[in-house]
């Protein structure tokens, strides 16, 4: 999996979470409990939900539970107040479900775009508290703390809905996040195609890229934040129709 580097907003996001980290220290001071991996960290009752949380494997996942055909379409780095929106409607528009990677900040910022997502029936990906994407150079209690935070965030700013799936930022994974994200009923989640959409190459490029990686794998990884997503919501408008009719159907990564 490609890391994404030179993202401009990257700056701006590490900035807001350590004000978000610092504001939400004492009702988050489990994430730095977290202890080792397979214990139960001191959850909030808000990021539990009153229920028993349940271990799901550890692998990465790219599969698609729609099988052989299936797509999964992972939208990454929100949400966003202008293009989370225009991402949603094209996705109702042709009957697509996604997932959606949120950064924990960004949620926190926009919990009626997380509300959105989970009632138009798609799902939540953790997708780190900051966006760092040498989480895999960090300490063990630093990428705790990025991702137990993000998904108390992400969970609060639903209303209770958990998320299903922890992606790295830029891939960067390690056996520790990976066990501690499995342990909390996060399936760690990869990807298979990268669209480029976050280069803004163009429409064309991104419909492209999709339909010449796609064979080599279902999961395909866009984004909704981040700077100008024209680009992104105008490939989808074409991709979703194009491969329906190539007799493909939309799914969510295994779990």
């Amino acid at each position: 999996m490609a890391r994404h580097s030179g993202r401009g907003w990257n700056g701006k996001v590490l900035g807001a979470a350590l004000g978000v980290t610092m504001l939400a220290a004492g009702a988050s001071v489990w994430t730095a409990q977290a202890g080792a991996v397979g214990t139960s960290p001191k959850a909030s009752t808000s990021a539990t939900q009153g229920s028993a949380v349940k271990p799901v494997d550890v692998t990465i996942a790219h599969a698609s539970d729609k099988g052989a055909r299936g797509v999964n379409i992972t939208i990454d780095d929100g949400p966003d107040p202008v293009w989370t929106p225009q991402v949603l409607d094209v996705l109702r528009e042709y009957g697509v479900k996604a997932t959606f990677c949120m950064v924990g900040t960004q949620a926190q910022a926009h919990p009626d775009l997380v509300k959105r997502v989970v009632a138009a029936g798609h799902r939540l990906c953790d997708h780190s508290v900051s966006h760092d994407t040498t989480m895999d150079k960090k300490s063990e209690a630093f990428q705790s703390q990025q991702i137990l935070d993000a998904e108390s965030m992400i969970t609060q700013a639903s209303g209770g809905v958990r998320p299903m799936y922890y992606r790295a930022p830029g891939g960067a994974f390690t056996p520790y996040s990976r066990k501690l994200a499995a342990s909390r009923g996060m399936r760690p989640l990869g990807w298979n195609v990268d669209s480029k959409d976050f280069e803004r190459p163009g429409t064309d490029a991104i419909v492209a890229t999709v339909e010449q990686e796609l064979p080599g794998g279902p999961t395909v990884l866009f984004h909704d934040a981040g700077g100008d997503r024209s680009q992104t919501v105008a490939a989808l408008r074409q991709i979703l129709p194009r491969l329906k009719e190539q007799g493909y159907s939309f799914g969510f990564p295994v779990r």
